[in-house]
């Protein structure tokens, strides 16, 4: 096979461009916001906070929470923060032992971007859940949004899949299977294709 053309390969958005569902949303959305992480751990626990709550409610949890930290979202200041003052932030009791345990984790290996660079997508999937109340779901969102490894394909997330059974499927069901086979001309922009995923979904 013939290597394909230079500009499309350094261009993901015109390699997904070759799927015409896929490009037909790229002409209308803008990708789900890719940015800057300068806290890992921060971010991982927003992940956490985020777990099975709505879009509003997980924003209002998460700014109480925050306000208890003083805005200084670190292992240290999360393992200081007394128990009762994040409860009342929202935050489960569940969710409280699970912020803990990644604080802890934080402190006791090196998660950040540094630290996890030469681990394969499936060696960080694997570190991460070792964590009590990280689940695959989670680590793939960490993948994405704080590793931004470009070629993560996180079907454990409704909106994901409810968006390709919309775009695919006229709506109905798929099967995991399925739904892989759909985004295998994706590689290796599965994390973009996603984010387009998402922003179509949020815009219906």
């Amino acid at each position: 096979m013939a290597d394909p053309d230079p500009a499309v390969r350094d261009d993901p958005e015109a390699a997904l461009r070759a799927d015409p569902v896929m490009a037909a949303v790229i002409d209308r959305r803008d990708p789900h916001p890719l940015e800057p992480v300068e806290n890992e751990y921060e971010r991982l626990c927003v992940s956490i906070i985020n777990q099975q709550l709505s879009t509003a409610s997980a924003a209002a949890v998460r700014k109480r929470v925050f306000d208890v930290l003083g805005g200084v979202v670190t292992p240290e200041t999360v393992l200081a923060a007394p128990r009762d003052e994040l409860l009342d932030a929202g935050l489960s009791r569940t969710k409280v032992d699970y912020v803990r345990n990644a604080a802890r984790t934080f402190q006791e290996r090196d998660l950040t971007r540094e630290g996890l660079a030469d681990h394969t997508n499936d060696e960080v999937i694997a570190e991460l859940t070792q964590i009590k109340g990280v689940g695959a779901w989670t680590a793939r969102m960490y993948l994405m949004f704080v590793l931004q490894r470009p070629n993560v394909l996180p079907l454990g997330d409704l909106a994901i899949r409810r968006g390709i059974e919309h775009l695919y499927n006229e709506g109905e069901e798929l099967t995991r299977a399925e739904l892989r086979e759909i985004a295998e001309p994706w590689r290796p922009h599965r994390s973009l294709a996603s984010r387009y995923i998402w922003a179509e979904y949020e815009g219906q």
